[in-house]
């Protein structure tokens, strides 16, 4: 199931043709390490390896009447042999294999080339937060909790914060990754009833795959559930990137806002409307991908050695979880790219309160100066309330305060009010996650 707006790359990944080459690379592997420890005819993995081939409108129109992928496919490629005056070699495709032999090492192949496409796509993107970090390292932005003004931050830490995430999830999802770099030709029940577990190192050393240590009829899906979380995970970065250009894209904050082309309409009742469009679809698509994380953990519980309740739910969550990240990753990296940043009107805001947002500074310097600190957190609490509630001038009111003035020297009140006091240290944040 490939979405409509699959990129062509990712899209070719999931296709049924690159999904059939990969069984077929399965087979023709398995067929030259059993050539090569004496278990098949060496002319004959020859023969294959030049002559197999299929067409997948053929799988489908056998599997209609078996009603059995595997099946269809083998038959499918005898018929190539056949045509190919190689029907003697085609009573060595699939020798000593199981179905899912081939069906999960060749899953793991696919999914290690879906993998490749993800990393590039967040390494990508994480060089663009990290330029445009360093862009706005310096620019004054009122920092947020709950939505409320709380203390001055700058944009570029705020953009630093979403670099180290994504550092993190890059690193959490190659692990994820490399753990599903893995095969298993062990048969049936995961016994080697007809192939060796040598035989099986050949094979899966052949695919650049490790052998897992044991399996049943299949890999173990814990695998599985633990890449579609990683993948989650980036999904919810990208949403959180998304959700708080929505936040400072908002009439009253208007701090940033996503590229808005020309010629492009926000309504078709408004004409004023530039909509963030993009962050919102960001945001409602990394919902799928989060849901995708249950069906895969509910995939892990089979029956015995093996049931197919994993698989049809993996035929949908794999692909579109990978599909639906890589698009995101993308659409994120345009959204960063392009953002219109507006320092005058994060300034603007962070002003706004006139000096408001300083109040726990000046609490920690009137009791550094002697005031109890409960007599302390009174008085600025006092002041703060009455600027918040009649929109006063909280500073003004502080440098009039005796009690204030008390405590602190014209010049140590104009010290709580500097913006460059609290931002001081952005360079030491800068230097913790930009330094590798």
């Amino acid at each position: 199931m490939i979405p409509r707006y699959t990129r062509p790359e990712m899209g070719r990944i999931f296709s049924d043709e690159n999904r059939f080459a990969q069984w077929l690379e399965v087979e023709l592997a398995a067929s030259e390490a059993l050539a090569e420890i004496g278990q098949v005819p060496a002319d004959a993995a020859r023969a294959l390896r030049a002559h197999a081939a299929f067409e997948v409108a053929r799988i489908h129109e056998i599997e209609r009447e078996v009603k059995h992928d595997v099946i269809a496919f083998t038959t499918a490629v005898a018929e190539k042999m056949a045509a190919a005056a190689a029907a003697d070699a085609s009573r060595w495709l699939h020798y000593g294999l199981t179905s899912n032999d081939i069906v999960d090492t060749a899953q793991a192949l696919v999914l290690k080339q879906a993998s490749q496409v993800i990393v590039r796509e967040a390494e990508a993107l994480e060089q663009i937060l990290k330029r445009r970090a360093f862009e706005f390292k310096d620019t004054p932005q009122i920092g947020r909790t709950h939505g409320v003004h709380a203390e001055p931050i700058t944009f570029g830490l705020k953009i630093a914060l979403w670099y180290d995430e994504l550092r993190r999830g890059i690193s959490r999802f190659e692990a994820a990754a490399e753990d599903l770099r893995v095969g298993k030709i062990s048969g049936a029940v995961g016994t080697f009833g007809h192939i060796s577990p040598e035989a099986e190192e050949k094979i899966c050393a052949r695919l650049d795959l490790r052998p897992a240590p044991v399996a049943s009829q299949v890999i173990a899906r814990d695998r599985h559930a633990a890449w579609v979380s990683a993948l989650a995970l980036i999904a919810a970065l990208c949403e959180k990137i998304a959700l708080e250009v929505r936040h400072l894209q908002r009439t009253e904050v208007r701090e940033a806002e996503e590229p808005f082309s020309e010629g492009q309409k926000g309504s078709s009742a408004m004409p004023h409307k530039r909509n963030p469009v993009t962050a919102e679809q960001i945001g409602g698509l990394a919902r799928v991908v989060r849901s995708n994380v249950q069906a895969a953990f509910e995939n892990i519980a089979l029956w015995h050695e093996r049931d197919i309740s994993h698989s049809s739910v993996e035929r949908v969550i794999l692909p579109d979880s990978a599909i639906l990240t890589d698009y995101m990753l993308a659409k994120t990296a345009w959204l960063v790219e392009g953002l219109r940043v507006y320092p005058e009107r994060m300034r603007r805001n962070l002003d706004s309160t006139r000096g408001l947002i300083f109040s726990g500074q000046l609490l920690l310097d009137l009791a550094a100066a002697g005031m109890l600190r409960e007599q302390a957190y009174k008085v600025v609490q006092g002041h703060a309330m009455r600027a918040w509630e009649t929109d006063g001038d909280f500073r003004a009111a502080v440098e009039n305060d005796p009690q204030v003035v008390q405590y602190l020297s014209p010049e140590q009140i104009r010290r709580v009010f500097s913006l460059e006091r609290y931002l001081i240290h952005a360079d030491a944040i800068f230097a913790r996650v930009f330094s590798s």
